[in-house]
């Protein structure tokens, strides 16, 4: 019974330590906004006409 006491014991240490780096990085990282530029290629844009008409 000692080890399994120990084990839960373990388990709760590690749970908790997690929990306080995700805690402690929630409130103190700030995340910095920037832009973002992502380049289109103009055949993406304006695709090449088929000259097919569809109604």
């Amino acid at each position: 019974m000692p080890t399994l006491f120990r084990f839960l014991v373990f388990c709760v240490v590690v749970a908790g330590a997690v929990y306080g780096a995700m805690w402690a990085l929630a409130l103190f990282v700030e995340p910095k906004p920037r832009d973002i530029t992502i380049r289109i290629p103009a055949e993406k844009l304006n695709p090449p006409s088929t000259g097919t008409i569809k109604p």
